[in-house]
């Protein structure tokens, strides 16, 4: 009875203390980190209300309710005469005379927090543009009559959406021709690193200009240049990995058993060979978010109407009594690759194998 109950015990205190997978140890040392892990939850909430823009700022009543009826501008438009009116033209939901017909009695509308969208001319400020920051537009208003925090809001999204497809496409490009140089290495190696060597001195930022030039300005088309030129960096330390890694053990193991050279990359050598691409994604963030801004300061980003965080520091630049402008899209620009750059520290530490787990 007392050997089982020995062995019973043995069992737990080894299930109990059984080691975590690295990738749950990484995990715990990330944790740790408190500036990255909070860092994290912090960009994560203002991505998350970012793509809740529509419902935080927006010149669109949310709900209607008039005169017993019930309407969704958010979603639909509807013409002016709907509300007592006396154009078909789209309703004008800041126009003092709407604004009295909602809240007679019986009507009431239900407005966003902040209720001017990003293309929003406050046409009834009270001050010439672009004005301070007062109780109807917090932040200010650009030169053109903009709710600065409505552009800040919707320019903040643009550009981590922005950012997460170049760095997505960076990683793809990179991985795969690092793999394929560091796998096969020899004739094929040494063709791409000429190839690299060669494609790296374009001019990009010249080539930015001529394309800007012939071709109508579009997100795509951004996208597609700067994505182009994105993915050398990375490919570098693909191809060390793969190098170190295929003349392990297991690699020669799994040649030996007849596998082929594509399910030994994408089953064995790659999953062992993203420690850096894991590691260098907020970097990567940070850049692409940076690259976007510049062009955009420059004239050579988004279409125009878009929000962007570029032209409001151009906007800052051209109206240097404007300081609301420049300080308030300096201070998401600082907070942005601040939590980004505390992410990529944490998680490099997380993930450093000559850390030792307390």
């Amino acid at each position: 009875m007392f050997g089982w109950t020995h062995v019973s015990n043995l069992i737990n205190t080894q299930t109990h203390t059984a080691s975590p997978s690295p990738s749950r140890r990484a995990w715990l040392r990330f944790k740790r980190n408190r500036l990255g892990y909070w860092s994290l939850l912090a960009f994560a909430c203002l991505v998350g209300l970012s793509l809740m823009a529509e419902l935080i700022s927006n010149d669109r009543p949310l709900l209607v309710r008039y005169q017993d009826s019930y309407y969704v501008p958010l979603i639909k438009d509807y013409p002016e005469t709907t509300f007592g009116g006396d154009f078909e033209t789209p309703t004008d939901y800041l126009d003092p005379f709407i604004r009295d017909r909602l809240a007679q009695s019986g009507n009431w509308a239900v407005f966003a927090p902040n209720p001017y969208g990003y293309k929003t001319l406050n046409y009834f400020a009270k001050q010439p543009n672009p004005s301070g920051p007062s109780r109807d537009n917090w932040l200010g208003t650009d030169d053109r009559g903009r709710d600065l925090l409505a552009q800040l809001i919707y320019g903040f999204r643009v550009s981590v959406l922005f950012a997460l497809a170049l760095t997505f496409a960076g990683v793809l490009l990179g991985v795969l021709t690092g793999a394929i140089q560091g796998f096969f290495g020899g004739k094929t190696d040494l063709a791409f690193q000429r190839f690299i060597e060669i494609w790296s001195s374009m001019p990009e930022l010249y080539l930015l200009i001529i394309f800007s030039a012939v071709f109508a300005p579009s997100m795509a088309l951004l996208l597609i240049l700067l994505s182009l030129f994105g993915w050398m960096g990375l490919s570098d330390y693909v191809r060390a990995e793969f190098l170190r890694n295929r003349q392990l053990d297991y690699v020669r193991a799994a040649r030996a058993l007849g596998v082929s050279q594509w399910q030994i990359i994408v089953r064995h050598v790659l999953p062992n060979s993203l420690t850096p691409v894991v590691t260098f994604l907020p970097f990567r963030m940070s850049g692409a978010i940076l690259a976007l801004t510049s062009l955009d300061f420059l004239g050579l980003g988004v279409p125009p109407g878009t929000p962007s965080l570029g032209e409001l520091l151009s906007q800052g630049k051209n109206n240097i009594d404007a300081w609301w402008i420049s300080l308030s899209t300096f201070a998401v620009l600082v907070i942005t690759l601040l939590l980004l750059t505390l992410m990529g520290d944490a998680l490099r530490d997380a993930l450093d194998p000559r850390k030792v787990d307390q």
